[in-house]
């Protein structure tokens, strides 16, 4: 179970330090104005806060564990993302309908997965 949490966790750790970097790097009024016409469109700082929260959750979900220092703060990285997860996964259902929010969904399951197996299953040893 260890083996397949720590899979998930740095495939999901590259997924959201991609994402956050790029909201963190492109200017505001290029992140404001992609996406889909029907999509619902945040405010540029909004946006630039997501992507602060996204770095820090990803280097939350690996550092904690890798270094030995406070193991226990994976799960809660891992919830703080699935937060954003739930919501990334309403914006893209109104705007683009059931087929686009499959993928934010998925990676909002992860990610609960991760919570609940650092938290119960697997708990990081100390």
């Amino acid at each position: 179970m260890n083996v397949a949490l720590w899979i998930i966790q740095v495939l999901l750790a590259l997924l959201f330090l991609f994402a956050g970097g790029t909201k963190l790097i492109l200017p505001i009024e290029v992140l404001t104005s992609m996406g889909s016409p029907n999509q619902v469109h945040l405010p540029g700082l909004l946006i630039r806060f997501i992507g602060v929260c996204e770095v820090l959750g990803a280097l939350g979900l690996v550092l904690p564990g890798l270094l030995r220092i406070r193991p226990n703060l994976t799960p809660l990285a891992a919830a703080g993302l699935v937060i954003i997860m739930i919501g990334a996964t309403v914006l893209t259902f109104v705007g683009d309908g059931v087929a686009a929010a499959l993928f934010p969904l998925l990676v909002c399951l992860l990610l609960a997965f991760v919570a609940y197996g650092r938290w119960r299953l697997a708990p990081p040893r100390k």
